[in-house]
C-alpha cells in the first residue's frame, strides 16, 4: 500500500482525474479499483467523483509498476528547470498581477503560449514554471499530478494578459468562469481605415480551415460547422487614416476579430493573414497590431476560493503597447 498526501496545488481535483494524472494506468482498472476500495480517501471508501481537499490522503493498494511509471510522468521538467538560467526567466516576466492562486502575465508578441512545432522550451507556460519553481511555489518532483497551467491562450503573435492558475482549484474555477462567460475580455487594435460607426456590436459566422490555419466569416447561410461570433467595438481613437477600437470578445473563437474587422473592411495593421501588410511592415509593422489589454472578473455565480476576484480590473497601460503611440 502506498499512501499519496495531497498538497495544495493538487487540491480541488476529483479523484478520478487526480489518479488518472498522478499514476500510469488503465481507466477500466482505475475506476474498478475505486469500487473495489483499492483506492481510498483518508482511509474511506470514495467516488470517483470526490473532490479531494488540501492534506487528504489516498491510500492505494495498487501494483509497484503503476507508481514507477507514474512517477516519470508528469516529473521531466525537473532536468529542464535547473538548465534555465531562472533569474533570466523571473526577470523577463512582465506580471500584471499575483497572489497564491493566479498569475495574470503580459505575454510579448512572438513568444507561444504553449509548445508547439516552432517552440519547445521558449514558451510562456515553460517561463512561468520556472518563475514559480525559482520562487519555491511549483516542485515538479514533488507534484504528484498538476502543474501550473494557462487558463486562457492567445496567438503568438498577439501580445497581452494570459491567465494563470497555479493549482487545480483554481484552475478548475477559471475554466468554468471562462466557459460561462463570466470574465470579460478586452483588446485594443489599430485597424486600416476609420469604421463608420463609432461603436457596434457584430454578429456573424466563422468556420475554420486546420489545413491553411485560417477562418472565414459568414454573415447569414453559414456551413454548418461554423461556429456563432459576436464581437462589439468602439473607436477610442483615430488619425487621417487608421483607427483605434477597443474590442470586447463576447465569444471567443480562432482569430475572431481579426477576421471580423477584416470582413466589415478593417483588417487589422500588420495582419498578413487577414489583410495586406507589405506596407506596414515597412513602417515596422512585423505582426497584427493587436493586444489583450485589459480584463474583469465578472461572476455571476459562485467563484469558491477565488471569489475575491469578482469585480476586479486589470489593465496593461495604454503606454506600454507599443501600436498606440500613433493615437496619443
Amino acid at each position: 500500500m502506498r499512501e499519496l498526501t495531497i498538497k495544495k496545488n493538487d487540491a480541488g481535483q476529483r479523484l478520478d482525474k487526480f489518479i488518472t494524472k498522478a499514476l500510469d494506468m488503465p481507466m477500466s482498472l482505475l475506476y474498478k479499483s475505486i469500487r473495489l476500495k483499492k483506492i481510498k480517501v483518508n482511509r474511506k471508501r470514495a467516488e470517483a467523483s470526490q473532490k479531494l481537499a488540501e492534506g487528504d490522503t489516498v491510500q492505494c493498494f495498487l501494483a509497484d509498476e503503476f507508481f514507477e511509471k507514474g512517477k516519470k510522468k508528469g516529473y521531466s521538467e525537473t532536468s529542464e528547470l535547473s538548465k534555465e538560467s531562472l533569474s533570466r526567466i523571473s526577470s523577463s516576466l512582465n506580471i500584471v498581477y499575483e497572489d497564491e492562486n493566479i498569475l495574470l502575465v503580459n505575454k510579448p508578441q512572438g513568444l507561444s503560449v504553449h509548445e508547439d512545432e516552432t517552440s519547445k522550451s521558449n514558451t510562456l507556460i515553460s517561463y512561468i514554471q520556472s518563475y514559480l519553481y525559482s520562487k519555491g511555489e511549483y516542485d515538479p518532483e514533488r507534484e504528484m499530478s498538476f502543474s501550473p497551467a494557462l487558463c486562457n491562450r492567445i496567438d503568438r503573435n498577439t501580445g497581452g494578459i494570459v491567465i494563470a492558475a497555479k493549482t487545480a482549484a483554481a484552475l478548475r474555477i477559471l475554466n468554468e468562469k471562462i466557459k460561462l462567460r463570466e470574465i470579460d475580455k478586452f483588446y485594443l487594435a489599430a485597424v486600416h481605415g476609420i469604421p463608420e460607426k463609432k461603436e457596434d456590436t457584430l454578429h456573424g459566422y466563422l468556420l475554420k480551415d486546420e489545413k491553411t490555419n485560417t477562418v472565414k466569416v459568414f454573415a447569414k447561410n453559414p456551413p454548418r460547422a461554423a461556429k456563432e461570433i459576436i464581437t462589439k467595438y468602439k473607436i477610442i481613437a483615430k488619425n487621417e487614416s487608421s483607427a483605434l477600437v477597443e474590442v470586447e470578445l463576447l465569444t471567443g473563437r480562432t482569430h475572431q476579430i481579426r477576421a471580423h474587422m477584416a470582413y466589415i473592411g478593417h483588417p487589422l495593421i500588420g495582419d498578413g493573414k487577414y489583410g495586406k501588410n507589405k506596407d506596414d511592415r515597412r513602417v515596422g509593422y512585423k505582426h497584427q497590431a493587436l493586444c489583450s489589454y485589459k480584463l474583469r472578473f465578472n461572476f455571476k455565480t459562485d467563484a469558491e476560493d477565488l471569489n475575491y476576484l469578482n469585480g476586479k480590473e486589470f489593465s496593461i497601460p495604454k503606454s506600454e503597447i507599443y501600436f498606440t503611440k500613433d493615437y496619443f
